[in-house]
């Protein structure tokens, strides 16, 4: 898939949830919103695949890989280390077996992206609040220097 790909998915996504908070959203709060979608559209993938709604089901699993593209190219390698390299592995797994899933119609293989993605979240949701605001002021501090630098 195209980086053109992965921000339409990013883009779609952020489309839908604007309502949800998205332009006023941490760092922090983006990712969780992005692992929710992923998790809602395989859900949703799901309930289509056992209904035999080959098009929905389709649709559901080309923009949850979309959105996991997504979380792919918001890792900062450099920063992030061995974790973001081995995130940045796990979620290129996960569009695999959802790419897997969507082609040999394997609700298990649904599942199996759900509960790591799961995982994943619970670790994400479990940081500690002064971390994210901390962490949400840098990235405010850093955007504001950038704009009074021009750039």
């Amino acid at each position: 898939m195209s980086f053109s790909g992965k921000q339409s998915g990013m883009q779609q996504y952020k489309k839908m949830s604007v309502q949800g908070g998205v332009d006023s959203a941490t760092p922090h709060r983006l990712i969780q919103m992005l692992m929710e979608g992923v998790l809602e559209k395989i859900a949703t993938a799901k309930y289509h695949m056992e209904k035999n709604e080959t098009a929905k089901k389709g649709e559901n699993i080309s923009v949850a890989i979309s959105i996991i593209d997504g979380l792919r190219v918001s890792l900062d390698k450099p920063a992030g280390g061995e974790i973001a390299q081995n995130l940045d592995d796990l979620y290129e797994y996960m569009g695999r077996i959802l790419l897997q899933a969507n082609l040999k119609n394997d609700v298990s293989k649904l599942d199996e992206v759900s509960k790591l993605l799961n995982e994943i979240k619970s670790a994400w949701d479990a940081i500690p609040d002064e971390v994210v605001l901390d962490h949400a002021n840098k990235v405010k501090g850093d955007e504001d220097q950038a704009a009074s630098h021009g750039g």
